[in-house]
């Protein structure tokens, strides 16, 4: 016999949670700076950024891990320079990234600067930086505030590194330590001293690092064509492409913590006792009689195995299977929980 009633959900029979799930996500140096002889790095024409796979990026199995950049405002001291190569590039890079995370100043109508504090006042300016974003596979919906490090190699660059700098945004946590901007929340990047020497993007995903790290490397950018570079002098003279494997052969590893927002509605659907006591499967009766009863007289029952949740009109929306058969008879009245996640 088939069900033609339904049962009514009012408002106290629906309500809506919010769950965050996290994942640790290790990136060892190894992946980043050579365990494919870099096969795993991509890079492009336009010479403006490189892109980083976890597997040979010509593989179709290879997931895009980030990317690497950098830029420097048109007030750093490296503005200018003689004989800087791309120098409008890494200008426009710095800008581009600035003006989508933090926007424009109120009174002068340009573009804010990144700054190594909270306060947004354009004191503490990080002038030049290195820009790493991280692919959505990875981040999720955000990094969780206050579990990003990253550790660099400040001396020799090869790996793993005689000496190494560890940065974290230790202060900052879902109730503190971060500033939200038009690009969501952001938080300081501090090495084992408490020097600010970068910022960390959560919503967008970026990491910002300052080039102060590098300030008594004197060899940062080593290759046969461009000889011994400093950083300063690398920011200027080499180019993008090369001033990115120069960072990127120096990560030792990088760590965080993803968020992913599951949003549920939860609905309570009620089964009176004296409603469906009888199934809706042909099988539920044999020659006019319930299978189900071994005595004539017994109450009727029934087994529920699945709810169906129905618009006004009566036209199904969601169904939902239960994970063992429910008994049901007249004795009894169940409250059922379905969930929907999205």
């Amino acid at each position: 016999m088939a069900v033609t009633t339904f049962e009514a959900l009012s408002r106290d029979d629906v309500t809506t949670t919010r769950t965050l799930l996290h994942e640790s996500i290790p990136l060892t140096g190894t992946i980043v700076s050579g365990t494919y002889n870099d096969t795993n790095v991509k890079n492009y024409t336009h010479g403006q950024f490189q892109s980083l796979y976890d597997y040979p990026f010509l593989s179709s199995s290879a997931n895009h891990i980030f990317d690497v950049t950098l830029g420097y405002d048109e007030s750093s001291l490296l503005s200018g320079s003689t004989g800087a190569l791309l120098e409008n590039k890494k200008i426009n890079m710095y800008n581009q990234f600035s003006q989508v995370l933090l926007g424009y100043t109120g009174s002068k109508n340009t573009v804010r600067k990144f700054e190594l504090d909270l306060n947004l006042d354009e004191v503490n300016v990080m002038r030049e930086a290195f820009i790493v974003p991280f692919s959505r596979l990875i981040t999720k919906d955000e990094i969780k505030p206050g579990t990003f490090s990253i550790t660099v190699g400040t001396g020799s660059h090869t790996y793993p590194f005689a000496f190494r700098k560890t940065l974290t945004d230790s202060d900052a946590s879902a109730t503190g330590g971060t500033t939200n901007t038009l690009g969501g929340d952001y938080g300081v990047l501090k090495d084992s001293d408490s020097v600010a020497r970068g910022i960390v993007f959560y919503q967008a995903g970026v990491a910002l690092l300052s080039t102060s790290s590098f300030d008594n490397v004197a060899d940062f950018h080593v290759s046969p064509a461009d000889g011994t570079m400093n950083i300063a002098d690398m920011f200027v003279s080499a180019s993008i492409t090369a001033s990115c494997d120069a960072l990127r052969r120096r990560l030792y590893n990088v760590t965080f913590n993803n968020s992913t927002e599951i949003n549920s509605t939860i609905y309570f659907c009620r089964v009176p006792a004296n409603n469906y006591n009888h199934s809706s499967n042909p099988t539920y009766l044999s020659a006019s009689k319930i299978r189900v009863k071994d005595v004539a007289s017994d109450t009727p029952v029934s087994y529920i195995t699945t709810i169906g949740l129905y618009a006004s009109d009566n036209t199904l929306m969601a169904v939902a299977k239960l994970s063992e058969p429910l008994k049901k008879d007249p004795t009894n009245q169940l409250t059922l929980r379905v969930r929907l996640d999205y």
